[in-house]
């Protein structure tokens, strides 16, 4: 267990890191819907591998992944949504962990946009 000081010096450093994002107008922003709906269709799994990945491929300083709440389109959950300074909102729907994966190397890195799991190209039934 870590103690008072060691919690606040880790918050102190993290509330830095978060608002230098937050002036950097080139970070990618990367949310994960996650209310109960996606929770329950498997949204925490996706979070992870994105977060994971990030990490491990130290684009940290590039984009962030965080999650919010109910995103409004609970049959099509998981959702992804990526949001690039000067471009439109993306939003990845049905997304898996190996989905995730492939949407980071694709679009976040490689900068195409995965077409078939977007809310636009998808075959939805």
């Amino acid at each position: 267990m870590k103690t008072l000081e060691e919690l606040k010096a880790i918050r102190e450093k993290m509330q830095s890191q978060v608002s230098m994002r937050a002036e950097d107008h080139n970070h990618i922003r990367v949310v994960v819907g996650m209310a109960t709906c996606g929770i329950a269709s498997g949204a925490r799994p996706v979070l992870t591998r994105l977060s994971t990945l990030v990490q491990e491929k130290n684009l940290t300083d590039k984009i962030s992944v965080t999650q919010t709440g109910c995103i409004g389109l609970c049959q099509y959950e998981p959702i992804v949504e990526v949001m690039e300074p000067g471009k439109q909102k993306i939003t990845y729907i049905k997304m898996t962990p190996e989905k995730a994966e492939e949407v980071l190397e694709r679009h976040l890195v490689g900068g195409h946009v995965v077409e078939n799991y977007t809310l636009s190209g998808a075959d939805i039934k």
